[in-house]
Order: structure tokens, then sequence, then C-alpha cells
């Protein structure tokens, strides 16, 4: 299974390297991280840098492929050059896949009309403005497109992918491998379950962004 990863600077790490730690223990599995321009891009907090190996010229027929979230993805819902790839590979995939803010660029790319998706709770009104239909669930999968919520939920969805194309015998395995058996010390990973105060700190601090994608 080849599997590309769509990477761009101001990238949030860890929508990036938890579907990575996943999807790189599935036997056969060839993983490659793609972008605009080669070479090393740093993330949205600046501490985090990964290496784009391969242009998008270079990466035409993936059979998954991954758009991660962060504020180095808004540029891309308005670049021709990558919308028309990830349109060309998503011609050719088994499953095109998001994590977080990545469904914007699905979204932008026409691929989420009237389909069932999530993204980070904050920007359910903007990927509503492509068309989908925001659910408020861990991952989410509609014919051959799947979506997972905000940052961490991309291990979930990872393995609910992995589960969908080798069976749950692998995937159970690779989460035992990676000790993946979470146990927070708080209850507040939701907002469903946080408080309203909480809430709303957060959602100020991610609404500019929102709007913006939205716009």
């Amino acid at each position: 299974m080849k599997i590309a990863f769509l990477l761009f600077p101001d990238f949030t790490a860890l929508d990036f390297v938890g579907p990575y730690e996943v999807l790189s223990r599935i036997p056969g599995a060839e993983l490659t991280f793609v972008g605009k321009e080669t070479g090393p891009v740093r993330s949205d907090t600046g501490f985090l840098g990964l290496s784009i190996d391969a242009t998008l010229e270079e990466v035409s027929d993936p059979d998954v492929v991954l758009v991660g979230g962060g504020h180095g993805n808004r540029p891309l819902l308005r670049d021709d050059e990558v919308i028309e790839w990830l349109r060309g590979a998503d011609e050719k995939t088994r499953w095109t896949t998001s994590v977080c803010t990545g469904a914007l660029v699905l979204g932008a790319a026409g691929m989420l009309e009237g389909k069932r998706a999530t993204t980070h709770w904050a920007y359910y009104d903007a990927l509503r403005a492509y068309g989908a239909e925001p659910v408020a669930e861990r991952w989410v999968i509609d014919g051959k497109y799947v979506t997972a919520a905000g940052v961490a939920a991309g291990i979930d969805m990872a393995l609910a992918l992995t589960a969908e194309a080798y069976g749950e015998d692998v995937a159970k395995a690779i989460q035992l491998g990676i000790e993946y058996d979470p146990d927070p010390p708080f209850d507040s990973g939701s907002p469903k379950k946080a408080t309203p105060e909480l809430v709303e700190l957060v959602r100020q601090v991610e609404g500019g962004g929102a709007a913006e994608s939205a716009g």
C-alpha cells in the first residue's frame, strides 16, 4: 500500500505523526511525505521539523492520501496546484483521508459535497461551507473518504482505516504494539465534556482560523 502524506509548512505535528505511527506498521506499507517542494518544513509551533521527500509531480498514484491540519494548510484551500494534484490522486486512491482541518482541504477540492465528515469541533461551520455534513465523531467513513476529528483523533482514524484494509487483528496488533490505551488525567477532551468556560476559551483561540478557513 502506497500512502502519501500531504505535508506543508506550519503543520500540526500529531496530525501526521500519530497516523504515521500506525500506518507505518502495516506490513509492506510505503509511506511518502509529499509537498510542493522537497526539504524540511517545521510544525506550527516551530519546534519540530519533518522532511518533504517527494514533489507532487513525483507521486501520482497513491493508494491512500492523508491531509493533516495546522495553520499552514489554509493557503492550500486556494492553491490550484495542490487542489489539482489532490483531485488527480483521488481518482486513483482506495481511500482519501484527513485529520483535523485537513478536511477543509478535501472540502476545497470538492470531495466532501454531501458527505458525512468530521474535523476539529471549532471548524464545523467552515466544513459545512464546503457542502459537507459535519458529524461529532472521532472518525467518519463515508465511501472512500475517511475523516478524523481534531489532532489526536488521527490515531483512531488510522487504526480504523487499518482495520478496513487488513482486518481487525492487524489493527489490534498495531494498537497493542504502540500501547495505545488512552487514560488521560482529565476528561475534558471534547466540548461535550469540558466546562463551558473552557470551551469558550478554546473557541476564541481557534475561532479566528475557523473564520479565515470558511472565507
